[in-house]
């Protein structure tokens, strides 16, 4: 593939279900696994064609920019990036219709708070319209699925189906060969007000492009995780501890600690007298004494002493002293017994 591609990563919302995290940072630079959301997404792209040919488009809400661009110059500088800015809470349509100007050629459409497994090389040489990537799901009535005919090609999708016959359900993620189709194909999608509550919905563009003969295939993808709310995360933070993201993998002690693996602590911050892990995740200049902690993750400048965590999330720069218990606190808070 010599054109560019471009990955369009919806990234717009306030992250209300991961609030209070989300009240001082967007979604994508929530902790996660040793890193942010926006890194472990980031790394989902490693098997794209020609990466040095990429170019991303991070669309957001109004007040993400200026976080998540600085973040993006420190910790990818050679990465190239447009900043589109979607104004109205007004849906997935209507977001990538405000990044018109950049699917001019083939492009991966991918939403911030879906992780998953997957070879982007299958669309080197892709000779379909689009690919749609799923995964087979017990309950299928959650998502939106979809509809297969004898040839693999995809028929329509279908949101939040009322049967269990079809369990292939889109994990928020698809190409397009060429861009200005879906554009045109969500024209007329605002055009017709083709809209739930107000929303354009990305599934009912593609299935005006499906209307149109366009063709779709499915890919399965391996793992798909979701890091949309706090249990999600919680969760996700234990998968990617168990495969490939703890920087200790056996039981180890040191400093009068206990280090229960899977785990990761930075290499900066500093642990004491204190019984970590198992699934825990612990920041840059985080300092943690006499403590015990599990399946937590905190963010960087965490202080805990005297105290026990488990399901908890914390923000940058929280200090927790001599507390018991489950705790999900934003950044510059404090719990003090």
């Amino acid at each position: 593939m010599e054109q560019k591609i471009k990955i369009i990563i919806p990234m717009a919302g306030l992250g209300s279900r991961l609030r209070p995290l989300t009240w001082s940072r967007p979604k994508p630079l929530v902790a996660l696994a040793g890193a942010t959301v926006l890194d472990h997404l980031l790394a989902t792209f490693k098997s794209v064609p020609n990466p040095e040919n990429v170019e991303y488009v991070f669309i957001m809400s109004p007040g993400q920019e200026e976080l998540i661009r600085a973040y993006m110059q420190k910790v990818y500088p050679k990465v190239r990036v447009n900043y589109v800015e979607q104004p109205e809470k007004k849906g997935q349509s209507d977001a990538i219709y405000h990044a018109r100007e950049h699917l001019d050629g083939p492009a991966l459409v991918v939403f911030s708070d879906t992780l998953i497994e997957v070879d982007f090389a299958c669309i080197a040489d892709e000779k379909n319209d689009s690919i749609a990537w799923v995964k087979a799901v017990p309950d299928p009535r959650r998502f939106g699925v979809a509809e297969v005919d004898s040839r693999g090609l995809v028929t329509r999708l279908i949101e939040k189906p009322n049967d269990m016959n079809n369990n292939l359900a889109v994990v928020g993620c698809y190409y397009f060969r060429d861009g200005n189709k879906l554009i045109d194909a969500i024209n007329e999608q605002i055009e017709r007000k083709i809209a739930l509550r107000g929303e354009y919905y990305l599934t009912d563009a593609i299935n005006l492009m499906l209307e149109r003969r366009a063709s779709m295939r499915i890919e399965q993808v391996r793992v798909w995780l979701d890091a949309g709310t706090s249990e999600a995360l919680l969760d996700t933070n234990r998968y990617l501890l168990e495969h490939g993201r703890a920087n200790i993998t056996e039981q180890k002690s040191f400093d009068d600690n206990v280090i229960i693996p899977p785990v990761f602590i930075h290499p900066e911050a500093r642990v004491n007298g204190s019984i970590i892990g198992p699934f825990v995740s612990i920041g840059t200049g985080s300092l943690i004494h006499n403590s015990m902690i599990k399946d937590s993750i905190l963010s960087d400048g965490a202080h805990i002493t005297n105290a026990q965590l488990e399901g908890s999330l914390l923000g940058h720069d929280v200090v927790v002293n001599g507390m018991k218990g489950k705790f999900n606190l934003g950044d510059n808070s404090w719990a003090n017994w």
